[in-house]
């Protein structure tokens, strides 16, 4: 294959190692095989009941020998893949099992029901802990073999594609799929014409890392995006922190304001779908309007989540012609796509299609989002997630993000973007769930 991309390329770069794992938890969880993964549970005053040590439950009862079991199981796979990849791997697994420490200490609190009722979810306390981390003693050299932001998030990612379901995309029908897959394009193509054209921002690349975040599930399709266009690590963790910290305010206010606006419910819902960035912030937000309203803002952003494949193609197909066209002509070839294109979104793709096409009609959809999906998988995505932002936390430093946010254009393109999906997502949702375009 040109530019580089042998067969060899399979298990030789990280893109395909995280399909290869991502697969091979799923595959192992569709057979049975694996049946569960740690679930923390949700504490008040007692901290013991974080680690499931209720009366009369011993320490075999508890989470431990599960949270052990998780974490060897995923220290191994990853070091196989640091081998292969010749990737420094000595002194990986210490590094490794710290680094998840460090991610259940961020569960732990996003457990603790009074902070997870004020919206700070585990990504919150992951990247602050990362943070405190890397700008007080500095992140030493013995931590760094375990910190893989970007093989930890790619995994999770193909992880997540298990579990956008068409079944579930279906329950919408033409409603859902008008709210998430008309406005999430104009949004990003506004942005990232405003952030270059208006604002001048010379760094495209972190342009429409934020644009692509804002418009489709942020870290999600932050990491795609930023994997398309090679974006820094600095690109993206700005976006990620930008992210969070708006996730956190619209998860908040934007139930309070549906409700005291007397908002259709349905509406409202359909708008939160659309436009607060996490997937579980979603879930939170819609629960405060009821049973139905979270349903249909959970499917919503689900039905959005199908974006990050083919804007991730988009994205690269772009920067090979428009951004880095060879010798200026603005022309490239599908090998120099091909070698852009983010692998792992195949991944992503491949396992939607998998448990859509393949396990849905075989085991049946209770079954596979019930024993498969939000027994095991989901939960193991979670866990991927939460030792990607540890690890963008230990690799970030105050002094580099504050020089990207020199003269606050990127807080400002953040601001005008999501204003304007807010404005324009709330226009779809009134179109299409208050009885104009599809009838009530």
């Amino acid at each position: 294959m040109a530019g580089g991309e042998g067969v060899s390329q399979l298990w030789q770069k990280e893109d395909w190692w995280a399909v290869w794992i991502g697969f091979f938890i799923l595959l192992i969880s569709a057979a049975g095989i694996l049946t569960s993964a740690p679930k923390m549970g949700k504490w008040e005053s007692n901290p013991a009941t974080f680690f499931g040590f209720e009366e009369g439950v011993g320490f075999m009862g508890s989470v431990i020998p599960g949270l052990i079991a998780l974490a060897l199981g995923l220290a191994i796979l990853f070091a196989i893949g640091s081998v292969c990849m010749n990737l420094k791997w000595r002194g990986f697994f210490f590094a490794f099992f710290v680094v998840f420490l460090l991610a259940i200490l961020s569960y732990f609190f996003d457990h603790q029901k009074t902070l997870h009722a004020w919206g700070l979810g585990y990504a919150f306390w992951a990247l602050l802990f990362g943070l405190l981390i890397s700008n007080t003693i500095g992140t030493p050299e013995w931590l760094k073999p375990g910190i893989r932001t970007e093989f930890y998030i790619k995994t999770g990612l193909v992880l997540l594609g298990a579990e956008v379901l068409f079944n579930k995309i279906l329950q919408l029908g033409p409603p859902g799929l008008f709210v998430a897959w008309l406005v999430t394009p104009i949004v990003v193509i506004f942005m990232f014409w405003f952030g270059t054209n208006v604002m001048k921002m010379s760094n495209k690349a972190l342009v429409i890392v934020i644009a692509t975040a804002t418009s489709v599930c942020g870290v999600s399709a932050a990491i795609a995006a930023a994997a398309a266009s090679k974006a820094k690590k600095d690109d993206l963790t700005l976006a990620v922190g930008m992210t969070l910290i708006f996730t956190v305010l619209m998860m908040i206010g934007m139930p309070a304001l549906v409700k005291a606006s007397g908002m259709d419910l349905r509406v409202g819902a359909a708008w939160m779908g659309g436009t607060i960035d996490a997937t579980g912030a979603v879930v939170a937000a819609g629960e405060f309007l009821g049973e139905e309203a979270g349903k249909i803002a959970a499917v919503v952003k689900m039905i959005q989540n199908v974006l990050i494949g083919v804007i991730a193609f988009c994205i690269a197909v772009y920067w090979a012609v428009r951004v880095e066209g060879v010798g200026g002509t603005g022309h490239a070839s599908l090998s120099e796509i091909w070698v852009r294109f983010p692998k792992f979104i195949l991944g992503f793709i491949g396992a939607s299609i998998f448990f859509s096409f393949v396990l849905v009609p075989t085991l049946g959809a209770d079954a596979v989002d019930n024993d498969i999906i939000k027994a095991t998988t989901k939960n193991i995505r979670g866990w991927l997630f939460c030792l990607a932002f540890v690890s963008i936390g230990l690799e970030s430093n105050f002094r580099d993000l504050s020089t990207q946010l020199a003269g606050g254009k990127p807080m400002i393109l953040y601001i005008v973007g999501q204003s304007f999906n807010l404005a324009l997502t709330l226009l779809a949702a009134y179109l299409a769930f208050g009885g104009i375009l599809f009838g009530p």
